[in-house]
């Protein structure tokens, strides 16, 4: 089996449940309150972790009570956490989100904190301590020119590269073809190409201009509806599962380590896709980012007893 790594963003998440997003200049009551460990490179470490072992994570915290918790918890959840430096004098990344207590739904407020201090000096200083890995996966949390340096030195050594594009902005050339695989949803696709996205064929559409763009397999995340498979050479959707979704997030973050996992188990790519949607799916039937993250179990159990979308 091929082992994983993540090189990312780690944050510091503090949720409130909602009864409705906030309107300018209202003032509202929340539901509930919670602080949890998240960031995009956090939750995905975190997330391969529960499906499969010897998990890497390269990212950086600040030296603060949050930092130093963080830092702890990793291990504690089965993540390597050697190549997590802490920055002196610096606080950790951290996210304000609201979740819609009715469908789920997430808004975000990101600082990035010691996350941008993830620069080349650190990178190649612990880089060497994961190059046994074969599978890496990026976010753009993180000083993009660093993720751009650090995914060509690992696609041209013949690593598998994965990139979740969030927080999306346009990407040149050079960037997107570092990338094994590109995961946007249809927010991040349709800033990536800026076309419409609001329909299938639109996003293949939309996933056809990303290849010309430089891109060179695209999976498109759609919540419920599943994901969307392109490539030179083949398209094809990978149908979603309906569940009663409570907090949606980190279910991006979710499918990217399912995707992963079973893409390093070696199964092919619609077995692969379904895996991750199910991963997905999952990861919405609790609060909070991580703690509702699957474990290999649980997600076998679902595939085996569910029904799929006809």
């Amino acid at each position: 089996m091929k082992k994983i790594a993540v090189i990312g963003s780690l944050n510091i998440d503090l949720v409130s449940r909602v009864p409705y997003f906030l309107r300018p200049g209202e003032t509202l009551q929340g539901l509930s309150f919670h602080t949890f460990m998240g960031g995009k490179g956090g939750n995905q470490a975190v997330a391969v972790a529960r499906l499969t072992p010897g998990v890497s994570m390269l990212g950086m915290l600040g030296d603060d009570q949050n930092g130093l918790a963080y830092h702890k918890y990793l291990e504690e959840q089965g993540v390597n956490n050697q190549a997590v430096g802490i920055a002196k004098n610096s606080i950790s990344g951290t996210a304000v989100i609201e979740v819609d207590d009715s469908t789920g739904d997430n808004r975000i407020i990101y600082h990035p904190g010691a996350n941008l201090l993830l620069n080349d000096m650190h990178i190649q200083t612990h880089l060497l301590q994961i190059m046994d890995h074969d599978i890496f996966l990026f976010q753009l949390e993180t000083p993009i020119d660093t993720v751009e340096k650090t995914m060509k030195v690992l696609f041209e050594a013949g690593k598998t590269t994965i990139l979740d594009p969030a927080p999306a902005v346009t990407l040149s050339r050079d960037f997107l073809s570092y990338a094994s695989f590109i995961t946007p949803n249809e927010t991040e696709l349709s800033i990536l190409t800026g076309l419409p996205t609001d329909d299938e064929d639109q996003l293949y559409k939309a996933g056809e201009a990303l290849l010309q763009k430089g891109a060179r397999a695209i999976i498109i995340k759609a919540g419920k509806q599943g994901a969307y498979y392109i490539d030179s050479n083949q398209r094809f959707a990978a149908k979603g599962f309906t569940v009663k979704a409570v907090d949606t997030t980190a279910a991006g973050d979710s499918f990217n380590a399912g995707f992963a996992t079973a893409f390093s188990r070696g199964e092919a790519l619609p077995q692969a896709l379904r895996y991750a949607n199910a991963v997905a799916a999952l990861s919405t039937l609790k609060t909070g980012a991580q703690p509702a993250m699957p474990t290999t179990q649980q997600v076998e159990s679902f595939l085996s007893s569910y029904h799929e979308i006809d």
